[in-house]
């Protein structure tokens, strides 16, 4: 048996498809860890959401800012972005059974010495306390079809998260968003470049000092496609740009093999 954790697909259906291959995925024996961003600027996001619902046994996804859009949009709560993919899935006969699944789907998990997330882990975090606001998101997602969960926060400035807050949109923004953090820790916004460019005052999150989620685990995370496939300090990126032209890689937990296959869908340039 292997587990396999894949970085973010966006609708890259072809590469997908192709490294599924490539690695001999066995539904039937293995596993497969997905980092979120299943969907979106490729063209092939129905298709994947339809492969991972029918492989839902042996598939684990955390969500990413990508498929909370799509819910958001399945919600009218955002309107459309200027390079959105998403009006196939929108407009799909089983749409309610895919967005279904998709809201299922955790910001977090932990397993095996590994944690799965889409972008990141605030520093004041440790992993149960990440664990806890990965619950919170999802037991209002269940709960309310409009959930804040969905919702952007205001402003452009950095965000700090406070323990105890009603407010879950600043932790639902770490885990799909993160990227730098403050000295403070608290989160930066809008950059996407590549964490040596990093504005002057900022870490990237797996650099901040005395993070508390460091331990015995290793984190294995997305978004970050200009940070792409690298290995540090108890952490693994796994966003090789496969939607920008780059790459989708693999890395299997057991022996940290990695696999990568280049892109095989329509180029683009690197962005969010």
């Amino acid at each position: 048996m292997s587990t396999w954790a894949v970085g973010d697909i966006q609708g890259c259906w072809t590469t997908f498809s192709a490294l599924l291959e490539c690695v001999r995925f066995d539904p039937k024996r293995d596993e497969l860890w997905l980092t979120g961003d299943l969907v979106n600027r490729g063209r092939g996001s129905l298709e994947v959401l339809r492969w991972c619902v029918s492989h839902a046994k042996c598939v684990t996804a955390v969500l990413g800012n990508h498929d909370l859009h799509l819910l958001a949009r399945a919600e009218r709560i955002r309107a459309p972005g200027r390079r959105d993919s998403l009006e196939e899935v929108l407009a799909a006969d089983d749409r309610a059974d895919l967005l279904s699944w998709l809201r299922s789907r955790p910001l977090f998990h932990r397993d095996r010495g590994f944690a799965l997330v889409h972008a990141g882990l605030l520093p004041q975090w440790s992993l149960k306390q990440a664990h806890r606001e990965s619950k919170r998101a999802s037991k209002s997602l269940r709960k309310e079809p409009r959930s804040p969960v969905l919702a952007r926060p205001s402003g452009q400035g950095p965000l700090v998260w406070s323990e105890g807050s009603d407010d879950i949109t600043v932790s639902v923004t770490a885990l799909t968003t993160l990227r730098c953090v403050t000295t403070g820790g608290a989160i930066m916004r809008r950059f996407t470049g590549p964490p040596e460019k990093a504005p002057k005052g900022a870490v990237p999150w797996f650099d901040a000092p005395a993070a508390r989620w460091r331990g015995s685990d290793t984190v294995l995370f997305g978004h970050w496609a200009a940070l792409g496939h690298r290995q540090g300090d108890g952490w693994v990126s796994l966003d090789s740009g496969c939607v920008w032209g780059g790459s989708l890689t693999a890395y299997r937990l057991e022996d940290g093999t990695t696999v990568r296959m280049p892109s095989q869908e329509a180029a683009g340039t690197l962005s969010v």
